[in-house]
């Protein structure tokens, strides 16, 4: 005798049920111990439920799903791999989270046009891989690149080690398809033609965070392996010299396509990390540059290198020997965030930016705000774009350490702007910087692009209390800052 198979329940109020209807029985949590997962991203400071979690597979799953929670009221927000570090992913309203983990797909690749179609949960690092064989790769290369999304980057306009010469995500973005705050399916530049006339919605839709609209698939560019590629590891015995150096290689008129910076407590933790290399742990700072292009300039550029780090007091520089050499000190820098784990209990990591001349200043003033928390404050950032990555440390089992290191992350962010700098490059505002952005935008500023917003947006559903500041927003992040740590 046959039986049917017993049909799954869905528990709970008619929502589940209709959400559930659209996805796939399969393809919803709505538990409490399922949606724990789900209840903050990198930002770990601040956590909330989740009303429900869905796992649509195609475009028209999306629209469905962001259909009915706009027709219902219901907030709602999407979400990659939950990698981001400000907070953008945090359902602060009991939003259902849309999860784009199952659109995955490398849909095409058109080497002829140099440009490659992908689904926004494909992992960033998997599209350099999947066309390695032909010569090319995908240049924006954030740390976390062997697990965040390629739609996550887009929301956040992620950059990386080698944005320095080949910029952050916006500029490798040529198309998008993008599910509005209403359910209506849109595209932006469907066939992938750059700078086509009228407005640029493809740069307001990259680096948004997710306020304006939910992207499905996305056209980018990919480039060709370039013909020679060097990297050079420079040890400093002064913060300054190595900060006056990365001036000086760029005014030397050498664009390297990664030039990275670590101080002596980022090497104490990569050195304590999974992939140590062996860095003299009594230096202040390192330097590492790569410098790639036409085979037949590299090694000028290199002696060039060479020449300006010995002019500023290098201890010892060398160039990698092999490409496995050169891994090793990669797979170093990239895992440095995580690393701090091996030396910190928590962490919390700030991205502000500066004008590269004022590095030695800004680093300086990071060192006292540092004295002035007593917390230890690791820097690991992309030094050749002024992009600043300060690591606060710190244990949020100590009563107050955890508001120490808000507010030391605050102050750093300061620091930055106060020299004409910005208080993100790549990590986004989120819910962390929200109050921040006042260092750099005025009210009326502020009032405009929130303006914006409400065009795309209008009833405030979609990703509510991110990335722009109101009174009764900044009052609950403070309140949950409190929260944190006193619990």
């Amino acid at each position: 005798m046959l039986f049917a198979k017993k049909k799954k329940k869905i528990d709970g109020d008619k929502h589940y049920v209709s959400l559930a209807n659209i996805v796939g029985e399969t393809a919803i949590l709505y538990k409490k111990e399922d949606l724990v997962s789900y209840d903050c991203d990198g930002f770990t400071i601040h956590k909330s439920m989740p009303k429900a979690v869905v796992f649509p597979k195609s475009t028209e799953e999306v629209a469905a799903a962001v259909k009915y929670c706009a027709e219902n009221k219901i907030p709602f927000l999407a979400r990659g791999a939950g990698t981001g570090l400000s907070g953008g992913a945090i359902p602060l309203n009991g939003e259902v989270i849309i999860s784009l983990a199952k659109m995955k797909q490398l849909l095409s690749v058109d080497f002829e046009n140099r440009q490659a179609v992908v689904q926004p949960g494909f992992v960033n690092l998997k599209l350099t891989n999947s066309i390695a064989n032909k010569g090319y790769y995908y240049a924006p290369d954030p740390s976390s690149q062997y697990v965040c999304t390629i739609g996550g980057n887009v929301a956040e306009n992620a950059g990386g080690a080698h944005c320095l010469k080949y910029g952050v995500t916006t500029n490798h973005i040529l198309g998008l398809e993008v599910v509005l705050s209403n359910g209506e399916i849109i595209e932006i530049s469907e066939n992938g033609i750059p700078d086509a006339p009228g407005y640029d919605l493809l740069g307001l839709l990259t680096g948004s965070e997710g306020t304006l609209g939910i992207v499905t698939k996305i056209t980018v560019r990919i480039l060709k392996n370039p013909e020679g590629k060097q990297t050079v590891l420079a040890y400093f015995d002064k913060a300054e010299d190595g900060s006056h150096a990365v001036s000086d290689i760029i005014s030397a008129g050498i664009v390297p396509a990664a030039l990275e910076m670590m101080d002596k407590t980022a090497i104490e933790g990569v050195e304590a990390g999974t992939y140590p290399v062996g860095h003299p742990r009594d230096i202040e700072a390192l330097l590492l540059i790569e410098v790639d292009g036409v085979a037949a300039g590299i090694d000028e550029q290199i002696e060039e290198i060479l020449k300006v780090c010995k002019q500023r007091n290098v201890r010892e520089v060398k160039v990698a020997e092999s490409e496995e050499e050169r891994g090793k000190w990669w797979a170093n820098r990239k895992t440095g965030f995580g690393a701090m784990g091996a030396i910190s209990p928590d962490y919390l990591v700030q991205d502000g930016v500066i004008p590269r001349s004022r590095l030695p200043k800004v680093l300086q003033n990071i060192s006292e705000i540092s004295k002035e928390s007593g917390l230890r404050i690791a820097n690991i950032f992309h030094a050749g774009d002024g992009n600043l990555h300060p690591l606060i440390l710190f244990d949020s089992r100590i009563p107050g350490e955890t508001e120490k290191a808000v507010k030391a992350g605050t102050a750093c962010l300061k620091a930055c702007a106060d020299v004409g700098g910005s208080i993100t490059g790549e990590h986004g505002v989120g819910i962390e910087k929200i109050e921040e952005m006042r260092f750099i935008f005025t009210d009326e500023e502020l009032e405009a692009q929130t303006k914006i917003r409400e065009v795309f947006n209008p009833e405030n559903l979609l990703n509510k209390g991110k990335l722009f500041p109101t009174p009764s927003r900044c009052m609950d992040v403070k309140k949950v800052i409190k929260e944190a740590a006193a619990n």
